[in-house]
């Protein structure tokens, strides 16, 4: 049985690789159907009003956005599309004749107008409804029983985009193939012969929203929506209202990713929107673009593009990346090779090119690898364009790149022609490889303390056709800090050759707390192009002053924390609505976190104990009977010092762990493997003794 899965599994992404461009997988017919309604070839682009300002938008603050798209340059990206959410429907949804009416307050004028008003400026309307019944206290929106009067009214309305949500579906327990089909119908026969694209939006999914059957899920779309939608979401939201995090990110992908053979011109998989100053670092948004423009995906804004800085708008207006999104074959990447911390995704281009994905999922920089042969490409010389750096250079058949943790390096990959190019070279992010003469735990973000001594390692490798000579790396750390080299350079890297560049860099005393940046120069002489040099630039974090004497360690200042929902809250349950409860018992001091979470502290080996009394709290109770299982350990320098196996919302555990010697503590949370659904987790009288 394995080895047949295997085999399948082989042959798709042999086909997505290799396959030519005007050949689609289809999902039986569908793909074959929605194929002759072409309404959006490529993947659509707009923003959306969800994430950046819920449901109480207004005609005033969807004009401005609407402005802001145009004087930003992201409606001449591609980014076209004004779409209204949730939330635009009056508080009674429907007139005594039974037509759809946008709220009387916030939309005085209607929505004719605000449409219009898009429509001056360039731009497309898009609109949002549910495929279920209106339910008063459950959903705020359906269309079911009034399927072609409001897809006739949409049209009328002179909208381009309508979303269809399932929160009313699910909650009146329809069939979600059967009612999407039936909407699909009334939209493509609207009264005013209006094209307009469909985005089937069942967000269900289990765990998350609870046990459902697989039909009714976002995960079985797939099967039936390329027939009847121009886009299917593929997972449940990739995050909350102004809050979404590159966990979840990361989580969409994978899923989104699971049927890339369905995806093809006209009809895209989605993963959901594009979240930049929402929760993720600017490295982290990076990756997600750069994810969603390889997985062929609608790239929907779902950020107030008013607030956004200029550095996010130049990553979601890079224009190599948006044309790799919008590339015309439509084919979505795929995996090659494992899945882990580390990855390689391709997408096969219709000009015969590959989009190859480096992706880092880790918590500590990594050189990244995978060869021209293994993403469909045969031959001696590569073009190799960093479609986020714009460098273009050649390669003898490896595709390398340092990718920071949590980032990802996209290269436009072909074969080369006429003189040699300028060399692969690799120069790698500075890495802290030991503190102190202790190695540093692989895949740990390295902490580093006043007065500490640290080894960093620059490794820099030749992936060109032609050898580079006297290289040399320079290291630059922050000011009182002192570099001294350990290492002696070589005279010449051959193809296909590597060094590694060794440094020690010693902290003052008194160094302050926070991230501190180490810089490589890499330079070194090509036989063609001359001396060339490379700047690369590494975040490590200087630790806060250990704690000193009996303290509750909650009350103390964390190196980093995390939370699979909302953010990690000090003596309050997460969210930081109730005290920290659990089985009836408040506790004054504490932590409350989300599964997944790590809270970090820097303990400096001057600890004896930690306390602590773990459990599920008792908020959990209010949300319902479902979920609510997590796991807790504690982690001292990388090794597991505690691990309370999955605890329910009825247990409570004891936490007693000897902490001597160690320098970094994480508490770790987890989701029992069942996903994070009502994980809310304390971490309840945490004290240690040092």
């Amino acid at each position: 049985m394995k080895r047949h899965v295997l085999t399948a599994v082989t042959a798709l992404v042999a086909g997505l690789l290799v396959a030519p461009a005007t050949a689609q997988a289809d999902a039986g017919t569908g793909a074959r159907v929605a194929a002759k309604q072409v309404v959006s070839p490529t993947p659509y682009q707009g923003w959306n009003t969800y994430f950046g300002l819920g449901g109480a938008f207004s005609e005033e603050s969807v004009k401005e956005v609407a402005d802001a798209l145009v004087s930003r340059g992201l409606a001449k990206a591609g980014y076209d599309i004004v779409w209204l959410d949730g939330g635009w429907q009056d508080p009674e949804p429907r007139t005594a004749a039974g037509d759809l009416q946008a709220d009387r307050t916030r939309f005085p004028n209607g929505l004719k107008p605000l449409v219009d008003y898009i429509h001056s400026k360039g731009l497309k309307a898009g609109i949002y409804t549910d495929a279920g019944p209106y339910i008063p206290g459950r959903c705020g929106l359906g269309s079911h029983g009034y399927y072609q009067r409001d897809a006739d009214q949409f049209a009328a309305w002179k909208f381009d985009a309508v979303k269809v949500d399932f929160l009313c579906g699910i909650a009146a327990n329809l069939d979600p193939k059967t009612v999407y089909t039936e909407f699909a119908q009334a939209l493509r026969n609207n009264a005013g012969h209006r094209p307009m694209i469909f985005n089937l939006c069942n967000p269900v999914t289990s765990p998350d929203w609870g046990n459902y059957p697989e039909e009714q899920q976002s995960t079985f779309s797939w099967s039936y929506a390329p027939a009847i939608a121009q886009s299917w979401r593929t997972y449940t939201d990739v995050g909350f209202v102004g809050d979404i995090k590159f966990k979840d990110v990361l989580r969409n992908y994978d899923a989104n990713a699971r049927h890339p053979e369905v995806a093809g011109p006209g009809h895209f998989n989605d993963p959901d929107y594009l979240g930049p100053e929402m929760g993720m670092t600017d490295e982290e948004f990076r990756t997600q673009m750069t994810l969603w423009s390889v997985a062929a995906a609608p790239l929907v804004i779902g950020s107030d593009v008013r607030k956004l800085s200029q550095t996010s708008v130049d990553i979601l207006t890079d224009p190599d990346v948006v044309a790799i999104d919008q590339d015309a074959a439509g084919v979505q990447a795929v995996r090659v090779g494992p899945a882990g911390t580390t990855e390689t995704w391709v997408k096969r281009l219709a000009d015969g090119d590959r989009a190859v994905v480096l992706l880092n999922r880790g918590d500590s920089s990594k050189t990244l690898t995978t060869k021209a042969s293994s993403v469909g490409l045969s031959g001696g010389r590569f073009t190799l364009k960093n479609a986020w750096t714009n460098q273009v250079t050649e390669s003898a058949g490896t595709i390398s790149a340092a990718v920071p943790a949590h980032g990802a390096a996209l290269f436009r990959v072909g074969r080369a022609h006429g003189l040699p190019g300028v060399p692969h070279v690799v120069a790698g992010l500075p890495q802290v490889t030991q503190v102190g003469g202790d190695p540093v735990a692989d895949g740990s973000a390295p902490v580093v303390a006043g007065g500490d001594e640290a080894r960093v390692e620059v490794a820099v490798r030749n992936d060109g056709t032609l050898p580079v000579l006297s290289p040399k790396v320079r290291l630059a750390a922050p000011t009182g800090w002192t570099v001294r080299e350990l290492s002696k350079a070589p005279k010449l890297l051959a193809p296909g050759h590597a060094a590694t560049f060794a440094f020690a860099a010693t902290l003052p005393a008194t160094a302050a707390a926070g991230d501190a940046t180490l810089t490589a120069t890499t330079s070194y002489d090509t036989i063609v192009h001359g001396r060339l040099q490379q700047a690369t630039v590494s975040a490590v974090v200087v630790a806060p002053v250990p704690p000193d004497g009996d303290v509750v360690l909650s009350h103390h200042t964390w190196i980093s924390a995390t939370s699979g929902w909302m953010s990690p809250t000090v003596d309050l349950s997460v969210g930081g609505w109730s005290p920290i409860s659990m089985l009836g018992q408040v506790y004054p001091t504490g932590l409350g976190v989300a599964s997944p979470s790590t809270v970090r502290y820097y303990v400096g080996d001057q600890c004896r104990r930690l306390t602590a009394t773990i459990g599920l709290d008792d908020a959990v109770r209010n949300v319902g009977p479902e979920g609510a299982t997590s796991t807790f350990q504690v982690v001292g320098d990388g090794k597991v010092l505690f691990d309370s196996g999955v605890l329910t919302r009825d247990d409570v555990r004891q936490v007693d762990v000897d902490l001597s010697g160690v320098r970094v503590l994480d508490l770790v949370v987890g989701d029992a493997g069942d996903g994070g659904y009502n994980d809310r987790a304390n971490w309840a009288g945490l004290n240690a003794s040092c």
